[in-house]
């Protein structure tokens, strides 16, 4: 049952070739057969996972299914709180830490019946772009697992890529679903900011922080999509608007007469792989045969957009990481002398460098004399790099751009660079300054065999149309199945 999507296996269920029970035994087993390769999980939910299938098996007996995806595995990211099943952040100073409540998100696939597998490894704190970050060691590329997974999602990525679950969440702060969806192989979305709740997503950086589907393909990401978004009382940035039936939605339509931006600010830079290169030019020329009409734009305030981004989120993240201090909850250094021993010695154990690292940039950014040097400049930036979007989206439907510059690359030859890590980000961060919508599907290979994903970014609450286009350029493209990773053919 690897590498089968969402809504394959839900056709199963529901035609009794299967059971959820079955279906969830396999899923387990196949993550212990391949976790010692990819180290996609921090926790695996064995025993809930068991419960919830043998649940959705009744429920489906009685007709009383909660939704399309009543039955199906999913794998959480580890920064979402989960009732019952600990909630790490990739760090240590929240080892084995149990939630007492539950994430509106987490909640809502309970709702739908869907079935908890665990938890999946990431960048501590999601702050970073290869997972390298983690306090438990790095998940591995499916593809080549010499090379990193992307971050800070890369357990949730991998997790799908190498057929242990059919879809998972991550959160998108910088990109850290759509990157590295691109690295694995698969589809990630970025909802627009306020799109999905996020009441128990542990925060990085709160006014760019969302949770997302990552999948095999764009129809499971529909069907996820779905399921997650709506207003939340519970989170005061949760936007009250209508929530398309994005499913039904999604195959209306086709390309012809759509009008594609092509920013050059994304295509007419330095470091661009040239794979990567040659696999966009050869998409936007299928685009353009099947009757979409691709323009040239500039959205010029894209240079300062690393340097806006790194300010912005780093400061927002010195506030919200200020509330580990081995007091409340988390780790504790035991048998100091005092309580600024205890703070400041459980914060230095507890915490790893990229963690501190950011902690020290947003705490100097937003200290007295620097403020409005640093932040409050950055803010005005941020105002601008959102106009160079809603410049391009009046002249056009979609932006198409790279989801990176590169693709995976080998683990460790970027951990004592931090600039070049950052960098990593430099085609997707943008768009969470801007606060929209965007979207990573596969669209090629490398001529060593790592994916190339392909980005189309859409304006605010224009995820149905942002869906529709990228179903049609995936059908298009037609990369989607055919090549399996490494880790799954040495697997069968």
């Amino acid at each position: 049952m690897a590498l089968q999507t969402a809504h394959e296996l839900a056709r199963q269920l529901e035609q009794g070739s299967i059971t959820s029970v079955a279906l969830t035994e396999a899923t387990l087993a196949r993550v212990e057969s391949v976790e010692p390769q990819l180290s996609s999980f921090l926790h695996v939910n064995r025993e809930g996972a068991l419960r919830q299938a043998g649940e959705s098996d009744r429920r489906r007996a009685d007709g009383t299914l909660l939704s399309p995806l009543d039955g199906v595995p999913i794998a959480i990211k580890d920064n979402m709180a989960t009732r019952g099943i600990p909630t790490t952040c990739g760090s240590r100073i929240l080892e084995n830490f149990l939630p007492p409540y539950e994430g509106t998100v987490p909640g809502k696939l309970a709702a739908a019946g869907m079935v908890i597998v665990g938890k999946t490894n990431m960048d501590e704190f999601a702050m970073g772009s290869s997972t390298e970050n983690s306090a438990y060691g790095r998940s591995k590329n499916p593809w080549n697992t010499d090379h990193v997974s992307g971050g800070s999602s890369g357990g949730s990525a991998t997790a799908v890529a190498g057929g242990q679950v059919p879809v998972s969440l991550g959160s998108d702060t910088g990109g850290s679903i759509r990157q590295p969806a691109s690295f694995c192989g698969i589809t990630g979305l970025k909802p627009t900011y306020g799109r999905v709740s996020r009441y128990g997503l542990v925060a990085y950086a709160s006014s760019l922080d969302q949770i997302g589907p990552m999948s095999h393909d764009v129809e499971d990401t529909a069907q996820l999509l779905h399921l997650i978004a709506g207003h939340d009382p519970l989170d005061s940035t949760s936007q009250n608007v209508p929530v398309p039936d994005y499913p039904a939605l999604l195959k209306e339509g086709s390309l012809e007469g759509r009008v594609i931006a092509r920013p050059r600010e994304f295509f007419e830079t330095e470091g661009l792989d040239g794979d990567v290169r040659k696999t966009l030019d050869d998409a936007a020329k299928k685009m353009q045969e099947a009757g979409a009409r691709l323009v040239d734009v500039s959205m010029p305030h894209l240079k300062y957009s690393v340097g806006c981004y790194y300010l912005i989120a780093t400061a927002e993240a010195s506030s919200n990481l200020a509330r580990y201090d081995g007091a409340h909850y988390g780790f504790r250094v035991p048998d100091t002398k005092n309580i600024v021993e205890m703070f400041s010695r459980s914060r230095a154990e507890g915490f790893g460098p990229e963690v501190k690292r950011r902690i020290m940039m947003g705490t100097h950014a937003l200290s007295a004399g620097y403020f409005d040097a640093y932040y409050m400049k950055a803010m005005k930036v941020r105002t601008l790099i959102k106009g160079d979007y809603d410049k391009a989206l009046e002249q056009a439907d979609l932006i198409l751009a790279p989801a990176s510059p590169f693709p995976a690359f080998s683990a460790g030859s970027r951990v004592e660079d931090p600039l070049a890590m950052y960098l990593c980000d430099i085609f997707t961060l943008s768009l969470n300054l801007a606060g929209y919508c965007g979207i990573s599907i596969p669209a090629g290979f490398s001529a060593t065999g790592l994916p190339i994903g392909l980005q189309l970014m859409g304006g605010a609450f224009k995820e149905a149309e942002l869906l529709q286009a990228a179903w049609q350029v995936e059908q298009l493209l037609g990369v989607v199945g055919t090549r399996q990773p490494e880790v799954c053919a040495a697997a069968g």
